[in-house]
């Protein structure tokens, strides 16, 4: 018997020094197994082959009867396990527009027991489509909320490419996406979030060649870029394809919001900041600094300024300027208005 279990062992070990496959290493035990018990029934008993391989075969029967019972019971779990990954696996077919799987059901339910959003605004979520115009400290949880919350289609658009830097605050990008365009880093963090939702990732600056063409396929635009010349070209384009604008901005320990909307009687961007201030004045974060968590904080407020324009739920913050400082956690709104001679909004506006 010891003998039968050296060889397969010596059988088992050459095959893998050999690189023999485990089917074709099973099946060389096989037929070391039926050569065994064909001994025990060609033989006579007290031969001496017989004697070696364990005298009886009623031993070897059991063996093999317990090994088909062991193969028998791995067949059929691994059967089970392969059904369930494939029912698993299978998205349930998608609804019609409007409508949603049980999976989105489940997965906005928080959203949909609320009174002020409920299913009409879950249902608006799913149907629009926003422009987050940076994929940087504001746009970074500004993209994953949404993503989250249930927004249909949502487009970003940069032309920079995640840097090492950029990770103590734009927490959408991990270390291993350095050096990729950042909006298709925030793709697959959003998509991997929700596979529900639509991403459209333009991987260029936003210039007035395409900002009126691109502005007019969304809903709403969000804009948390860096740099002023972009902020004023977002405004004007919105303010002539009457689409509402949530802007904000961050410096050190303090941020700003506020949702601009001259076709609803708000004011526009450049209502409230007629001209970009000097680098001096408004340095970027790269130059005065910021705290890692306020993009964060920021962010996820303009995200649910969205939510709630989209949902029409809820005061949002038309004609209001929100300041957060978060050095002295404290938070104050101050009262904005529309200018008659704003060039962009105003009655002397070009048309």
């Amino acid at each position: 018997m010891v003998l039968v279990f050296g060889l397969a062992a010596l059988l088992w070990g050459m095959g893998r020094i050999m690189g023999v496959p485990n089917t074709a290493r099973w099946a060389m035990i096989g037929l070391l197994y039926i050569a065994v018990l064909s001994l025990h029934v060609v033989l006579d008993d007290g031969h001496p082959l017989r004697m070696a391989t364990g005298e009886s075969g009623a031993f070897w029967l059991i063996l093999g009867g317990a090994g088909l019972l062991v193969y028998a019971y791995r067949w059929v779990l691994k059967t089970l396990r392969g059904q369930a990954q494939l029912k698993e696996g299978q998205h349930t077919p998608t609804p019609k527009p409007g409508t949603f799987t049980e999976t989105e059901l489940n997965r906005y339910a928080r959203h949909i027991v609320l009174r002020e959003l409920g299913g009409p605004g879950q249902k608006a979520l799913k149907q629009a489509k926003v422009l987050v115009v940076g994929a940087g400290g504001l746009g970074a949880p500004v993209l994953q909320y949404l993503a989250a919350a249930g927004v249909g289609t949502i487009g970003v658009i940069d032309d920079d490419v995640v840097d090492n830097a950029n990770l103590q605050r734009q927490v959408i990008h991990r270390d291993e996406d350095i050096g990729k365009p950042k909006v298709f880093s925030a793709e697959a963090a959003m998509i991997a979030q929700n596979p529900y939702v639509v991403v459209k990732p333009y991987n260029r600056r936003l210039s007035q060649d395409v900002a009126p063409e691109l502005i007019a396929e969304y809903d709403l635009v969000i804009d948390g870029c860096d740099n002023f010349a972009t902020r004023y070209l977002v405004n004007a384009v919105c303010v002539a394809a009457k689409v509402p604008l949530v802007s904000g901005a961050l410096t050190q320990w303090e941020g700003q919001i506020s949702v601009f909307d001259p076709a609803n009687g708000a004011p526009c961007y450049q209502c409230i900041f007629p001209q970009a201030p000097s680098a001096d004045l408004a340095p970027n974060c790269s130059v005065a600094g910021v705290v890692g968590p306020l993009p964060g904080v920021v962010g996820s407020m303009m995200a649910i300024e969205a939510v709630k324009l989209i949902a029409g739920t809820g005061a949002v913050l038309r004609g209001e300027l929100l300041i957060y400082d978060a050095l002295y956690g404290e938070s104050r709104k101050i009262g904005v208005k529309p200018r008659s001679d704003c060039p962009v909004c105003g009655s002397s506006a070009s048309m």
